[in-house]
């Protein structure tokens, strides 16, 4: 952090600020504390009938790799219109969450992610700005080796693991791929 946001002064130190017990940036000029926090990250497994609905990804990282699609919060929503949004942006799809399927962080990047299990009522859908294609897949279809994310993998694993589809899983990464 080279500025503050507050007050625009570039004399921001790293320093632990009086009650705290971490590290933050701190401005010099105006004490403002600047929190650096986790990103969360919501997305959905699109489902129709027997199909999950995957999205290649037409940008960076891990360009042309099949993922879930998922994406940043924005603020002013819910986790769960994040999660619809996301697929909409990334598919074309309208979906209807069913619940919240896993939560795992992704530690070295400061993410936290949310995926929801997710209907889709018609298989209508179409790549969106920031994927090249857009398709249905039967449970063992899955591109396994093709997936972006080991993320995905967890995910997608789970899905398949868990036959009644009642738990919600949990995990942590150290890697993105």
């Amino acid at each position: 952090m080279n500025f503050c946001s507050h007050c625009g002064a570039a004399d921001i130190a790293f320093r632990t600020p009086e009650g705290d017990s971490r590290e933050r940036h701190v401005c010099a000029n105006c004490n403002s504390i600047h929190y650096q926090n986790p990103k969360i990250v919501v997305g959905c497994i699109p489902v129709f009938e027997d199909k999950i609905l995957l999205s290649k990804r037409d940008i960076q990282p891990r360009k042309g790799f099949w993922n879930i699609p998922a994406g940043f919060m924005e603020n002013g929503e819910t986790v769960e219109q994040g999660a619809i949004r996301e697929v909409r942006e990334e598919t074309g799809a309208k979906v209807e969450i069913v619940r919240l399927f896993a939560i795992f962080n992704i530690v070295h990047v400061n993410q936290v992610y949310m995926i929801f299990l997710a209907k889709m009522s018609e298989p209508i859908f179409a790549a969106g700005d920031e994927t090249s294609d857009v398709a249905l897949f039967k449970l063992n279809e899955i591109p396994f080796s093709e997936l972006a994310f080991e993320s995905n993998k967890f995910v997608l694993n789970k899905y398949l693991e868990d036959s009644n589809l009642s738990s919600i899983h949990i995990g942590s990464y150290n890697h993105t791929f």
